[in-house]
């Protein structure tokens, strides 16, 4: 019985490492696809079929892309937007999410059906962008921030978090003169931090990928972040090429389009190892403890 047992185990564990296998690939395999269309020469690109590694290696793609400078410029403007909006989005849905979290609030329940109102219900597009209007926020980056400051799911799930936070622990920190601001971030931001790191990868990957506030808020050229110039590259690179016949073109729309997102998307891979111990832990959040 016992035997029978250990080959079930081993057959298992080959089909389980197998299967695992399989989808690691099928997972990889596009992205390695993207890489190596963007570093094939265009000439090869017009011959079609599956490339995984470039026979004709070129830069021209990369080359047009950096053409000028006003894609460095854009990256810059993405990393302050993902950087300030990231670390307002924090603060304020921490500053929200504690006080939501104390059970002795007046009107507690009130303002969390709110929160789950709004996340049923919206005003929409127009009455949203008159507000930001009204507010002389236009053409500034704040547009791009401000707005979207707090998730309302993710300030639930916080201040869930919270909530599991022992009230033992504030009523010693206030016994040791602490206030309510001392306590949030001397003693439940501290033990926290696997909850705001996970957040503040989802919100710094949701400021890094959006382009359609830009689009609406943002008329100056020169404040436009990587999305939107990204988007304008590849439009110009398929106007660029018109009506001429594929062979005689020195790009290809192919190759700027998976060059595009390369420089997009390696950025934001970065800081994902800088978070990775954080986020394990945080995916865990209302896990069952003990």
């Amino acid at each position: 019985m016992q035997q029978d047992k250990t080959w079930g185990n081993r057959i298992f564990d080959i089909v389980n490492h197998g299967l695992l296998l399989l989808i690691g690939i099928v997972t990889v395999i596009p992205f390695i696809y993207i890489l190596a269309v963007s570093f094939t020469s265009p000439h090869e690109v017009a011959k079609g079929g599956f490339i995984l590694f470039p026979k004709e290696f070129s830069l021209a793609a990369y080359r047009y892309i950096f053409s000028t400078d006003t894609l460095i410029r854009s990256l810059g403007v993405s990393i302050y937007i993902t950087v300030v909006g990231t670390l307002i989005n924090l603060l304020f849905t921490s500053l929200m999410a504690y006080p939501l979290s104390r059970r002795y609030l007046r009107g507690r329940q009130p303002i969390l059906l709110g929160v789950l109102f709004t996340m049923l219900f919206s005003g929409g597009m127009i009455p949203t962008y008159f507000v930001v209007k009204s507010l002389h926020l236009t053409d500034t980056l704040w547009s791009l921030m401000l707005p979207t400051a707090i998730s309302a799911f993710n300030l639930i799930v916080l201040k869930n978090f919270f909530q599991a936070i022992p009230d033992e622990l504030e009523d010693a920190a206030k016994i040791d003169g602490c206030n309510d601001v001392g306590v949030l971030f001397r003693i439940v931001l501290p033990l926290s931090m696997p909850a705001m790191a996970t957040f503040s990868l989802f919100y710094a990957v949701a400021h890094w990928n959006s382009f359609f506030n830009a689009v609406i808020y943002i008329n100056d050229s020169e404040k436009w972040p990587v999305q939107v110039w990204l988007r304008e590259i590849v439009i110009l690179a398929q106007s660029r090429i018109g009506d001429t016949s594929i062979e005689e073109t020195e790009i290809q729309p192919l190759t700027i389009r998976m060059a595009v997102i390369v420089f997009s998307t390696i950025p934001i891979m970065l800081v994902y190892p800088f978070l990775q111990k954080h986020f394990a832990k945080g995916v865990m959040l209302g896990s069952v403890k003990g």
